[in-house]
């Protein structure tokens, strides 16, 4: 029985290209460019950052984020960002009875923003503001706490094999492998994403998964 739907925020939820594309306008360099770079080293299994890094070797980024923000040129989201079936989706899987939370590698400015979103979740949470990072085992901890299920009763839903995939089925968790984003359509069908129980192109196949 399913209890909880649990998840992952970006290419998910919410699309990346205003993130990226506020750092390649901060950096001074082509969108297209910084999207390039982000595809080929997430491709290549390295941490996204990498490709600020590329561009600016030695960067701080955490510090670079700082006087983004500082600067009034920091992080934003609005409801254009949400892909179109979340609103409605997660809406439907709540009135069926289950519990929906949203907890992904994030930070913590993007918590505060999809909370004054008001999108139709129980809890919302980022790594940022717990201070640890899928795959970390700790990580998915964190997300059983807040799913207040156990985690056979809880469906992780990203579109990232070695951050939601593999981590989440590792922890006992059963996974939905979503069809969205770079990442979702790059390993869809693939050994990465096969352990998945599922493979979804919408948010909204999850209510039938859950009725299930």
């Amino acid at each position: 029985m399913i209890r909880t739907v649990a998840l992952d925020i970006g290419e998910t939820l919410v699309r990346d290209d205003r993130y990226w594309g506020g750092w390649a306008d901060w950096l001074g360099v082509p969108r297209h460019t910084l999207a390039a770079l982000v595809g080929a080293v997430v491709g290549q299994g390295r941490d996204s950052d990498d490709a600020l890094r590329l561009l600016r070797p030695g960067i701080d980024v955490a510090a670079e984020y700082a006087a983004r923000e500082a600067a009034g040129r920091g992080e934003h989201l609005d409801d254009t960002d949400l892909y179109p079936d979340v609103r409605p989706a997660l809406t439907a899987l709540r009135r069926a009875g289950l519990r929906v939370v949203v907890a992904g590698n994030q930070t913590v400015r993007a918590g505060q923003l999809l909370r004054a979103l008001g999108i139709p979740a129980d809890a919302v949470a980022t790594s940022g503001e717990w201070g640890v990072a899928k795959p970390s085992p700790g990580f998915f901890a964190r997300v059983a706490d807040l799913a207040q299920a156990a985690p056979h009763e809880t469906v992780y839903v990203g579109d990232h094999p070695v951050n939601d995939v593999a981590p989440a089925k590792a922890y006992g968790m059963r996974v939905a492998h979503l069809r969205r984003g770079p990442w979702g359509h790059l390993w869809a069908g693939t050994p990465e994403a096969a352990p998945a129980d599922w493979h979804i192109d919408s948010l909204h196949d999850l209510l039938a998964i859950a009725a299930a």
